[in-house]
């Protein structure tokens, strides 16, 4: 694949790429090594499929792509995993990320899959997290984890040494370049910043833009409602989309559109299908998109009701997690389930 059909790859759909020039040099002599870290919280839900989604086009582009379990840092976030759930956190995502991946077609030989502790507590990185907390301030690490880091009154210093951690796992995981959210991009700042004063080379930073939530804001594991967990049976699918916060002919700020735009229309190319509403021939019969801009300007218009967005998008997202919830129903992993995330 030539390298400018690798650059399409790696960058469509991405809000924002930090060190554009520079990746097009690496594509221009071999093929990108880039990671994607997710710390091992709360239960992941529907807005992984987002990464998922680029990590099949970073490997389609050839690229060799390394996950990060980043447990350390599922800790150091004002411990959001408590230290003893810790291993079957990690555990639980490491299986429910492969079954993800999976299910968006990804060949998961092709990736490699690092657990944070195994990495990050050698002497030699030991060192370079006291070398770089000698040179970076307070507020450097504050201002550095203010969209990522949960946020109190009283800062413990493991939220300070979040930011300095996922600046140096670049370096200990030999890669070109990181990959997240856009509200990763203060983290990726500070690691462009920081790490050329350590000695080490400043990496592309390539950022994903946030889906909101399926209640308006944010979606996120601590909200209920404002997720679907990648667990969720059909039904529940359905009535939490039932729900969803769509308004009619309202784009900005509409978690199912931002969902169909970001997941399913790329989902649905690769396997060369239209997205297909379904609707009663009393209110104009089945109606049938190729891609994401003609159902934007459809809804935009008023001219496709909310409630048929909801049950499309719903029946499509239920029949990709399928597989997913199938590996869960064996006893070992309900059994898993229970241990990583005791009632």
């Amino acid at each position: 694949m030539e390298a400018g059909r690798k650059f399409t790859l790696i960058t469509r759909n991405l809000q924002e790429v930090i060190g554009e020039d520079e990746l097009k040099e690496i594509l221009s002599k071999r093929d990108l090594k880039v990671y994607l870290g997710t710390a091992t919280t709360g239960r992941p839900h529907i807005g992984y499929f987002v990464p998922a989604m680029k990590v099949a086009d970073f490997l389609e582009a050839g690229s060799e792509v390394t996950i990060l379990l980043a447990d350390l840092h599922a800790y150091l976030d004002n411990m959001k995993a408590p230290w003893d759930l810790l291993a079957k956190r990690t555990e639980y995502y490491e299986h429910l990320m492969k079954e993800l991946l999976r299910s968006v077609g990804v060949d998961i030989k092709k990736l490699k899959f690092v657990k944070g502790t195994d990495m990050q507590l050698s002497k030699k990185y030991m060192l370079d997290v006291y070398r770089l907390s000698s040179i970076a301030g307070v507020n450097d690490a504050k201002r550095a984890g203010a969209e990522v880091v949960k946020q109190v009154d009283n800062p413990k210093l493991g939220g300070l040494l979040y930011p300095l951690l996922q600046a140096l796992d670049e370096e200990y995981l030999d890669v070109d370049a990181q990959f997240g959210g856009v509200d990763q991009r203060k983290i990726f700042v500070f690691a462009g910043e920081f790490m050329p004063k350590l000695g080490y080379k400043k990496r592309v930073h390539l950022m994903n833009p946030m889906i909101p939530g399926l209640s308006g804001g944010k979606m996120s594991s601590s909200e209920p409602e404002s997720k679907i967990d990648l667990l969720d049976s059909e039904e529940e699918i359905r009535k939490k989309f039932a729900k969803a916060f769509c308004p009619a002919g309202q784009v900005e700020e509409n978690g199912v559109l931002a969902f169909a735009k970001a997941v399913m229309f790329p989902l649905l190319e690769r396997k060369q299908r239209a997205l297909v509403i379904e609707r009663p021939e009393k209110f104009g019969g089945n109606l049938e998109f190729a891609n994401y801009e003609e159902l934007e300007v459809m809804y935009k218009d008023g001219k496709l009701h909310p409630m048929d967005l909801k049950s499309a998008v719903a029946k499509e997202l239920a029949i990709v997690l399928k597989p997913v919830r199938e590996h869960f129903e064996t006893p070992e992993m309900k059994k898993l389930i229970r241990e990583a995330y005791p009632e």
